[in-house]
């Protein structure tokens, strides 16, 4: 019986783990105005969804591509993208 007991909560534990991991919601845009009325007080990026990163503003990629859109920067590093260094070097 304790092995039973051992295992349902060593799996309960997990189960209440994966859930608080799990990446926050993402509200994708398909113009920058759209997404700056959004999130007024943060900057707007360009999130290319193929490659897990965002684009600054007067980055070479920011606005390029069928596989992104604009979202709002605290979202995108909340939910996990990382920010491209392309251009800023």
């Amino acid at each position: 019986m304790t092995v039973r007991s051992g295992i349902a909560a060593c799996a309960t534990i997990l189960f209440c783990c994966a859930q608080q991991a799990a990446a926050l919601p993402l509200t994708p845009f398909r113009y920058e105005a759209q997404a700056q009325r959004h999130c007024p007080g943060d900057n707007v990026v360009w999130l290319d969804f193929r490659r897990g990163r965002y684009y600054l503003k007067g980055q070479s990629r920011y606005a390029r591509g069928f596989d992104g859109g604009f979202v709002c920067r605290n979202e995108a590093r909340e939910s996990g993208y990382r920010r491209s260094l392309l251009g800023l070097r």
